[in-house]
């Protein structure tokens, strides 16, 4: 047996087969079924002592079978669960029949176990779980050798159940007030503790471990239905093992309607543990284990529906909410990195709705932002650049935006138009704009680099101006432009330096 979500495998007998394992979605696209086969309810019993082997053999092919493939009608393989029930139907009476059977319960149940290896299972294999395939060919796993095994022996009379472990599954056998365990994939494993021939043998066939009953904290002994049950949970492990999460939903639903009688809440009699979980809670993993993979799919529309569809039936407090938000971010920054902002924001009131009011006014907040970033790096012009500041004003006002992150914006938008207005050398066109940004929103240190830097290339040029004119000895003009610079920059290094130089030159 293998473990996935804890997994267990193997095989027996039902007469209807699930319907669709997929309900149709609003939008034409299949979504999972999440009503429970009303067959799983039929097979529900308040008390889980009171099944007949007939009906447990009835409830392991069903089992073996429910919502297999969801594309054929119900009708479809009758012919080939009658040949498997009347299969099984024949076993039940060739053991009874037996000259070798034993009045003494014992010997009842080790020659069934013995009769079981001789006759019935041919070859082992971890993941055959399924009745049908195992009566028709002999493959077999702890999980369907200890359903067959329990259900023949309940067929003469004898009590059975099962223990589960970490890993593992098996019989138990009460007979008078004790519990003999009972390795039914081995010919050796009735009371295996007793058997030495068990332990040379066991690690080879299987790789599991028996767990003896002594060590009750690694073991769990469950009712026959729930041993049945297993076969459903193993085929859950196989699916989302293939990433199959789709088909693996409406199998936990019809295993929670068999153990709880609903698949709306949890049985009042479960004792959860890491062995044998609650089939309930069991049903909600798997259901946002199919929701978890539309996500990695990139598949938010169908990840949205499913919700709708999903939590009106089976609602989870946190998982919901958290899954809706990780739906909606994800498309929302597929919107954004595809530079469609409008799309993105009509797709984010369309969810307001399912959305906590302070994740709407963040993703809000986000698209606005990124909006007003992707404005401020499309400025050409000063109006461009008047344009985007006053966007940036409405959005802080409105609270969009934090007064903060308003402040870098309008930094940003400032210094971009001071940028494009510099274009050509115009220093003084970006320094003027800089200085008025100042003059109505308040200076910061990113502005008046930046402002210093503009106020440098401009000295500068009067300079470069001044030596070209020096270098021709066009002295007059030489002064002029020094004049110009002088009263501007008065306290220029390089103008001032170049004042000293004229100066000298007039002595």
């Amino acid at each position: 047996m293998k473990t996935a979500i804890g997994i267990f495998l193997f095989i027996l007998l039902p007469s209807l087969l699930a319907g669709p394992a997929f309900a149709q979605s609003s939008a034409g696209r299949p979504l999972p079924r999440i009503e429970s086969d009303p067959k799983a309810l039929e097979f529900h019993r308040p008390d889980a002592r009171s099944y007949t082997w007939e009906e447990l053999a009835e409830i392991s092919l069903w089992a073996s079978e429910a919502g297999a493939s969801g594309s054929a009608p119900a009708s479809a393989g009758i012919g080939h669960l009658e040949r498997i029930r009347q299969i099984a139907g024949a076993i039940a009476e060739e053991v009874n029949s037996s000259p070798e059977l034993r009045s003494d319960d014992r010997e009842k149940a080790e020659f069934i176990l013995d009769y079981m290896h001789k006759n019935l299972l041919r070859s082992y294999s971890i993941n055959q779980t399924r009745v049908d395939t195992m009566l028709a060919g002999g493959r077999y796993n702890c999980v369907s050798s200890a359903v067959l095994y329990m259900i023949l022996c309940k067929s003469v009379g004898l009590d059975v159940s099962g223990v589960v472990t970490r890993d593992h599954a098996f019989a138990v056998l009460h007979i008078g007030g004790e519990n003999i365990d009972v390795e039914t994939t081995n010919a050796y494993g009735f009371d295996p503790g007793s058997r030495r021939e068990f332990h040379d043998n066991f690690g080879r066939l299987t790789g599991f471990a028996y767990v003896p009953p002594r060590n009750y904290r690694d073991r769990q002994e469950i009712s026959s239905i729930e041993l049945v049950s297993l076969i459903i949970r193993n085929r859950i492990a196989e699916l989302e093992s293939a990433n199959r999460f789709g088909e693996a939903v409406p199998l936990a639903v019809d295993r929670a309607a068999l153990l709880n009688g609903s698949t709306l809440t949890g049985s009042k009699e479960a004792d959860s543990s890491e062995f044998f979980e609650d089939p309930y809670q069991n049903l909600l993993d798997r259901i946002f284990n199919y929701g978890a993979f539309l996500l990695r799919s990139g598949r938010e529309d169908d990840c949205l529906r499913w919700a709708e569809l999903a939590s009106a039936s089976y609602p989870d407090e946190k998982r919901w909410p958290e899954f809706i938000l990780a739906a909606v971010n994800n498309r929302l920054t597929r919107y954004m990195r595809a530079n469609q902002l409008a799309e993105a924001g009509n797709f984010l009131e369309s969810q307001k709705p399912v959305l906590d009011p302070a994740d709407y006014t963040r993703f809000d907040t986000m698209l606005t932002d990124t909006a007003l970033l992707n404005s401020a790096n499309r400025i050409r012009s000063a109006a461009d650049g008047d344009s985007v500041i006053a966007a940036i004003e409405e959005a802080s006002a409105s609270q969009k935006i934090s007064d903060r992150r308003a402040d870098e914006l309008l930094t940003f938008a400032i210094q971009r138009t001071a940028s494009i207005l510099s274009t050509g050398r115009d220093w003084l066109a970006a320094m003027d704009y800089i200085e008025n940004a100042i003059a109505r929103f308040g200076s910061n240190n990113e502005l008046e680099r930046a402002l210093q830097t503009y106020q440098a290339n401009r000295a500068t040029d009067f300079h470069n101006r001044f030596a070209t004119a020096w270098n021709r000895r066009n002295f007059d003009e030489a002064e002029r432009i020094l004049n110009e610079g002088l009263a501007e920059f008065p306290n220029d290094r390089q103008l001032l330096a170049n004042r000293e130089r004229l100066n000298r030159n007039q002595q």
